[in-house]
């Protein structure tokens, strides 16, 4: 193999950060413009109408043996992790909540290690270690208010979608990207309904301003993201993917500063850099075995 098939795909890898880049701007967007105390509502109106436009244009089923497996996914990155993702969203600022998303590639690891004796590559597991810790310089605080359910909200759903990322990836369902997307969306929002309905009071009148907040949750932050995101699954490895993930807290608190003039120290911008640096580390690290094939 030619030395520069041994680097990684920076185009798959910029287009799939262009995913996380787009959701860390859910938390701003969900406190700042949404009506409050409707996540599971938030939510749904955030994936099932994706998921339809999605199914509309590509009219593909996914193959009889796949349905089980596309439903499993379905929960895991869309149907639970929106539904937890909303909760932290509510009820924690946008980078304590992503804070603890920075665990996501180790667990990745850690799944790839006991599902397949896959011992994590040293560069990968140290850069993410260091992503953790850069997230804690950049956002934790003597000030920080640690909410119970919010910070269970936000581990639960670090969980589903950190093993959602390494399924997606390890089952390869047969079928498009799109279409894969689009059944995902629909599925996950089909399981949102009833729990929107139950659990959150009814809309009020919109103003302009909620309905395209609403537009921009669906149309970029679910149908775009996510296209993006399981292109990414399907073209570069799961940890690889998941420290892309680390994009999003930073999104979170780089808009938090500018939109509305949360602090950034000299530690703050010694974080970002620790994190940039750990994103930029696991890429390279991730893509170092294909050197051998």
């Amino acid at each position: 193999m030619s030395s520069s098939s041994a680097r990684p795909a920076w185009g798959d890898i910029l287009l799939t950060a262009l995913a996380p880049l787009i959701w860390g701007s859910t938390y701003i967007v969900t406190s700042e413009l949404l009506p409050p105390d409707r996540p599971f509502t938030a939510a749904l109106i955030r994936v099932l109408p994706a998921g339809l436009l999605l199914l509309l244009l590509m009219r593909r089923l996914p193959a009889r043996r796949d349905w089980g497996r596309v439903l499993i996914l379905s929960a895991l990155n869309i149907g639970v992790f929106q539904a937890l993702l909303f909760v932290a969203a509510y009820r924690l600022p946008g980078g304590l909540a992503a804070v603890v998303g920075a665990i996501q590639p180790l667990l990745v690891m850690g799944l790839a290690w006991g599902v397949e004796g896959r011992r994590p590559a040293r560069l990968a597991l140290g850069a993410s270690v260091l992503g953790v810790a850069g997230m804690g310089v950049l956002l934790l605080s003597p000030r920080t208010v640690w909410e119970p359910i919010g910070i269970a909200a936000a581990l639960g759903g670090t969980a589903c979608m950190a093993a959602g990322t390494y399924l997606t990836r390890r089952w390869k369902p047969d079928l498009p990207v799109l279409a894969l997307t689009g059944w995902q969306l629909l599925l996950g929002g089909l399981m949102l309904a009833p729990v929107a309905w139950l659990a959150d009071a009814p809309l009020p009148a919109l103003s302009l301003q909620q309905v395209l907040a609403y537009a921009y949750l669906c149309l970029a932050g679910a149908l775009l993201a996510y296209a993006l995101w399981f292109r990414g699954i399907a073209r570069l490895s799961p940890v690889a993917v998941s420290s892309l993930g680390l994009l999003s807290p930073l999104m979170a608190v780089v808009l938090g500063w500018a939109l509305l003039g949360q602090a950034m120290t000299g530690w703050s911008m010694l974080g970002l850099l620790l994190v940039l640096a750990s994103v930029l580390a696991v890429q390279w690290a991730s893509a170092r075995p294909a050197t051998k094939s």
